[in-house]
């Protein structure tokens, strides 16, 4: 397989969910939700290789993006599967999905209520024994400095200003919630500007 047909089976996938895919991570008969999908850059993979996969996001743009992407792969995919919403407020039940992925999408919360509000609900939809890839800006051993703007927010060296995970956060979710980690945490330095964290947890119970 060349560059060309690599990029085409897998598109613009977030390297650290393929190393999950790759390990197994994610099975045929799996029903998997991807919280603040885009337009789709981390469902290509599955799309083609016939996973029944969700996605919501906020920007109705993107959503549409994505039902024309996943309908042009097969028009086995429902474009209901892909919808308009807010991370806080999933339209799912309970217990809905084998797998989630969140990916660079918690780095966008409010506040720290409005952080704990969507880590809810993704737990919420979340089935036993299921798993949880979160992959979000952090503030766990940074090697510069960060603006505490109050709330769990720090300006960072690149002049953003986002929601950071930081050491604290992390103790009180997986003391909140019954999560394990199905894996180490990883943490890398991107450009000596932000630090990003991915975590695989598995939901206890």
């Amino acid at each position: 397989m060349n560059f060309k047909e690599l990029n085409n089976e897998l598109g613009n996938i977030d390297l650290y969910l393929l190393d999950q895919i790759l390990k197994g991570r994610y099975l045929p008969e799996m029903k998997i939700l991807d919280a603040g999908c885009g337009e789709g850059r981390n469902l290509i993979w599955f799309l083609k290789n016939g996973y029944e996969v969700y996605g919501i996001d906020q920007n109705p743009s993107a959503v549409l993006m994505l039902q024309y992407l996943a309908r042009t792969i097969s028009r086995k995919n429902e474009k209901e599967r892909f919808i308009t919403s807010k991370v806080e407020n999933l339209p799912y039940l309970d217990h809905a999905f084998d797998a989630v992925i969140s990916n660079a999408v918690l780095h966008f919360a409010n506040n720290r209520i409005h952080f704990l509000r969507m880590f809810g609900e993704l737990m919420r939809v979340l089935k036993p024994k299921g798993s949880i890839f979160i992959r979000m800006a952090s503030a766990i051993h940074p090697p510069f400095e960060l603006e505490d703007k109050g709330e769990g927010k720090f300006r960072l060296p690149d002049e953003s200003v986002r929601f950071l995970l930081t050491e604290q956060l992390l103790h009180e979710i997986m003391g909140d919630f019954p999560l394990r980690f199905l894996e180490p945490m990883k943490t890398v330095n991107v450009d000596n500007v932000r630090l990003m964290s991915t975590l695989v947890l598995e939901k206890q119970e």
